[in-house]
C-alpha cells in the first residue's frame, strides 16, 4: 500500500522507517551507553538516568500524540504505513522490552557496582538505630510538614495528581467496634523534598535512602490510629503539549501562560507502579486514570531514575567520572583583545563545546558596554535564563541602546521560564517580541550595529545552538561570526520580518525557512544527482539531529541512485533506510553517542569539486522547514571551510568508538575498527585538539573519509536488501 506525501503524491511505505521507533533506537543507544562498562560508573549512571527523562518527554509528547490521534475521526496511515493504533502497539511494545532492560542494569549492573564504591541505597530496615534515629528527626523536620494524606472515599474523590510527581498509594485498616474497613488513601511528595536522602557519614561513604522509603516507614504516623497494611510507589504521566489557537489570541503572553496551567492537568498517558503492587489497586488507579494495562508500567527499581543525578553531584569520585574538560578561551587577534576587531579582520568559526562558549557572552558584554554599539537584536529560544546573557542585553537597554529580543515562548518545556525572564527584559527597558503567529523562532542570531568612524557596521552572530552557556558546556554546536555586509543586510531583514509588518525579500547569504529552505535544499540534492549523471564530482555529506522530511528522503534516493555518494551523521530519528539496493545504495547513516549531545547541524555538497559548505538551526524535518523559523548560512572563507570539512566532519564520520550504523531494517551496529586500525573515538580527539595534547598520526579512515569528501568516490555499500 502507497501512502501520499505532504504533496499528494503517492509513496512507498517500505522506503521509509518508522520515526517513533527509531526515535526508541535512539534512546536504546542512549541506554548502551549505560550499560557499557567501558564508561565511568557516574557517566554510565547519567545516561541511565538520561534514558529515562528521554522516555518520560517520549511519553508526554508522542505517545500521547498517538492517542490523540486515535480518538479522532481521522484515520490516515504514517508514511511507513502504519496507523495510529497500529503504531501506539509497536511502540508500546518497543518500550515494555527497553524498560525491562534499563532495570536490569541497573539492579544487576549498577547498583552493585555503586556498593562496591561506597554509594548505597539502603532501607530503613538495614540502617543502624542511630542511623534511624537520626531519619525520623529529619522526617518531623523536613519532610512531615509538607506531606498531605489524601483519603479516597464517597466525601474525598481521587486527587488531580501532579505530571511525573512521586506518590504513595496507601491501603489502612480501620477498626470501628468490632468491624474492620479498609480504606485507600494517597500521600503525594511535593516536588520541593529530596528524592535521595544522604545520611550523615564522616568516612566518605555515601548512604542513601529513597523518600519514598522514608515516607512509607513512617505512614503510621500520617494515619495514626490505623492499621497500614501496605504502600506502593506510582507516578503518572500526563500529555504535556501545548494546544493554542493564536489566531483567536490577542496575547500570546497570556495564552501560553493559561496552557501552562492546562499541562498540569493534562489527560493520563501512562500509569508507572512498583511491581509488587496487587492487581486490585493497579486497576483501580487504572480506572480512576481512564488507563488501560496497555499503558501500565510496572517496574522493579527506583520509579524515576532521573533523580538518580543527585549522586553524581559534589566534587566526590574522580576516578568515577570522565577526566575534566573545561574549554579554553578562544584566542583574538589584537593586543586589547577587541572581539569587533577580530571580527573585522576574518570570519571567525567556533565549536563548542572544545571551544569555549564565554566567546559568545563577551561579544554580548562588549555590545552591552560598548558607547558605540547602537543597538542589539536576537532571537531567544532557551536561555536556561543565564544571567550574562539576560544580564548584557538589560544593561545595554539601561545604557539608552536600541535593544531587541524575539523570545520564544514555545520552547516545549522551557515556556514557564521563558515567561518569566522575558518579563524580566521587559522591565529593564528591552523590546520583546513574541514571535510571528503560527511558527517557532528557532533560529539562533545575533546583531550587533555599531559606529565606526564615518559609517554604521554590523556584526553577525549565527550559531546551531541555544543561548545557553549551561548547554554550551553539553551539547557540540558550531557558532560562526561575521562582518559582512550581505550577512548584516540579511539578518537586519529577517529581524524586521519579525518584529515588524512586511514579507520575506529573499536573502543574499541566508537560506530560510519555511520560505525557500525546503525548495532550496531540494535544489541542492538536485544539484548533484545532476552532476552526478553526466560524471562531475558530486557527493553530500551531512549531519543534524534527525532526518524525517519525505521528499527529501526521496531526493536523496534519488541522488543515490544518479551515483552521488552520500554519508549522513544523524544523531537521532532517521526515517531513511540506507544501503537498500536500487533505492539508497550509495547512502550510509551512522549515530554517534558519546559524553556530549551531538547537536550541529552541516551540510556539505561537493559541487563538482568547488564544495558548498551551510550550516543551519535545522535538521530535515517538517516542522523546521515549514512550521518553524529556520536559517542556514554557507561558510565560504577557505579557512573555516576546509576545518569543517577535514577536522569536524572527517573527524565525527570516522569514529569508530561511539559510532553506530544504521541498517536498512532500522537496526543500528556499533562501528568497530577495521583490521589493524586503532581507535577514534571522535570527541576525545576533539578535546585532545582543543587541550593542546600530543595527538596520534591521525588514523586511516579519518584520512580516507577527508580524502573522499574531497574526490567523492563512488562507496561501497553496508549492506542489500532489495526494494
Amino acid at each position: 500500500m502507497s501512502s501520499p506525501t505532504n504533496n499528494g503524491v503517492l509513496t512507498n511505505p517500505e522506503h521509509f522507517l518508522n520515526r517513533e521507533l527509531s526515535w526508541l533506537e535512539f534512546n536504546q543507544r542512549v541506554l548502551g551507553e549505560a550499560q557499557d562498562p567501558k564508561n565511568p560508573l557516574l557517566e554510565r549512571v547519567k545516561f541511565f538516568a538520561i534514558t529515562n527523562s528521554n522516555l518520560d518527554e517520549f511519553f508526554e509528547v508522542r505517545v500521547a500524540g498517538l492517542k490523540q490521534q486515535i480518538e479522532s475521526e481521522v484515520v490516515e496511515r504514517s508514511v511507513d504505513g502504519l496507523t495510529a493504533s497500529e503504531m501506539l502497539r509497536a511502540v508500546t511494545q518497543r518500550v515494555r522490552s527497553m524498560v525491562e532492560e534499563q532495570y536490569r542494569c541497573w539492579r544487576e549492573e549498577l547498583r552493585p557496582a555503586l556498593a562496591k564504591h561506597g554509594i548505597r541505597f539502603l532501607s530503613v530496615a538495614e540502617l543502624s538505630p542511630s542511623d534511624v534515629k537520626w531519619l525520623e528527626g529529619f522526617y518531623r523536620a523536613e519532610i512531615r510538614p509538607v506531606l498531605t494524606p489524601l483519603a479516597i472515599d464517597p466525601a474525598h474523590p481521587f486527587p488531580q495528581l501532579l505530571n511525573k510527581s512521586l506518590n504513595l498509594i496507601v491501603r489502612v485498616e480501620v477498626k470501628t467496634g468490632a468491624e474492620s474497613i479498609k480504606h485507600l488513601a494517597v500521600v503525594q511528595a511535593p516536588r520541593v523534598l529530596p528524592r535521595l536522602v544522604k545520611l550523615p557519614r564522616k568516612d566518605g561513604r555515601q548512604d542513601y535512602v529513597f523518600l519514598a522509603h522514608l515516607i512509607g516507614h513512617f505512614l503510621g504516623d500520617l494515619f495514626a490510629g490505623t492499621k497500614i497494611i501496605g504502600y506502593w510507589q506510582f507516578r503518572v504521566t500526563r500529555n504535556s503539549e501545548l494546544y493554542i489557537e493564536e489566531e483567536e489570541s490577542g496575547n500570546l503572553l497570556k495564552a501560553v501562560e493559561a496552557e501552562l496551567h492546562n499541562r498540569r492537568k493534562g489527560d493520563a498517558v501512562r500509569l508507572e507502579i512498583e511491581r509488587d503492587c496487587p492487581a486490585a489497586i493497579r486497576k483501580a488507579l487504572l480506572g480512576t486514570l481512564c488507563l488501560t494495562e496497555e499503558d501500565l508500567y510496572a517496574v522493579d527499581g527506583p520509579l524515576n531514575p532521573t533523580r538518580l543525578m543527585a549522586i553524581c553531584e559534589g566534587d566526590h569520585s574522580p576516578e568515577l567520572r570522565d577526566p575534566p574538560f573545561v574549554a579554553r578561551p578562544t584566542a583574538s587577534p589584537g593586543d586589547a583583545g577587541d572581539i569587533f576587531a577580530a571580527i573585522r579582520e576574518r570570519d571567525m568559526l567556533l565549536h563548542h563545546p572544545y571551544e569555549s562558549f564565554d566567546t559568545v557572552v563577551q561579544f554580548l558584554e562588549a555590545a552591552a558596554e560598548d558607547p558605540r554599539v547602537l543597538a542589539i537584536k536576537q532571537t531567544l529560544y532557551r536561555t536556561g535564563g543565564d544571567p550574562r546573557i539576560l544580564g548584557a542585553l538589560m544593561n545595554a537597554a539601561t545604557r539608552g541602546k536600541q535593544v531587541t529580543a524575539v523570545v520564544e515562548l514555545r520552547a516545549r518545556f522551557d515556556e514557564a521560564s521563558n515567561i518569566q525572564w522575558a518579563r524580566q527584559l521587559e522591565e529593564a527597558g528591552v523590546h520583546v517580541v513574541y514571535g510571528l503567529v503560527g511558527y517557532k523562532i528557532h533560529a539562533k542570531m545575533c546583531l550587533v550595529v555599531r559606529r565606526e568612524e564615518s559609517r554604521l557596521r554590523r556584526y553577525v552572530h549565527l550559531a546551531t545552538g541555544n543561548y545557553n552557556p549551561q548547554t554550551a558546556r553539553l551539547y557540540t554546536d558550531l557558532s560562526f561570526f561575521t562582518c559582512q555586509t550581505d550577512f548584516g543586510e540579511d539578518v537586519t531583514n529577517l529581524f524586521n520580518l519579525l518584529t515588524g509588518i512586511c514579507q520575506f525579500q529573499g536573502t543574499r547569504k541566508l537560506m530560510v525557512a519555511p520560505f525557500e529552505m525546503h525548495s532550496k535544499l531540494l535544489d541542492l540534492i538536485e544539484r548533484e544527482a545532476e552532476h552526478a549523471r553526466k560524471g562531475v564530482s558530486s557527493g553530500i555529506t551531512a549531519r543534524m539531529n534527525s532526518l524525517v522530511d519525505e521528499r527529501i528522503i526521496e531526493a536523496l534516493y534519488r541522488a543515490s541512485e544518479a551515483g552521488v555518494k552520500i554519508d549522513l551523521l544523524v544523531r537521532g530519528i532517521c526515517c531513511l533506510r540506507p544501503a537498500v539496493e536500487g533505492l539508497s545504495s550509495n547512502i550510509s547513516v551512522r549515530s554517534v553517542v558519546d559524553r556530549f549531545l551531538e547537536h550541529s547541524r552541516v551540510w556539505r555538497f561537493e559541487n563538482g569539486l568547488r564544495p558548498e559548505i551551510l550550516v543551519s538551526s535545522a535538521d530535515w524535518m517538517p516542522r523546521n522547514f515549514f512550521r518553524r523559523i529556520e536559517i542556514a548560512f554557507p561558510v565560504s572563507d577557505g579557512r573555516l571551510a576546509d576545518r569543517i570539512t577535514s577536522e569536524i566532519l572527517a573527524g565525527s564520520f570516522a569514529d569508530n568508538v561511539k559510532a553506530h550504523l544504521l541498517q536498512p531494517d532500522g537496526r543500528y551496529i556499533r562501528a568497530r575498527p577495521e583490521e589493524g586500525e586503532a581507535e577514534w573515538r571522535s570527541q576525545a580527539e576533539f578535546i585532545a585538539l582543543a587541550t593542546g595534547e600530543k595527538r596520534r598520526p591521525e588514523p586511516r579512515r579519518i584520512k580516507r573519509k577527508y580524502a573522499e569528501m574531497r574526490l567523492a568516490p563512488r562507496p561501497a555499500t553496508l549492506g542489500k536488501l532489495k526494494s
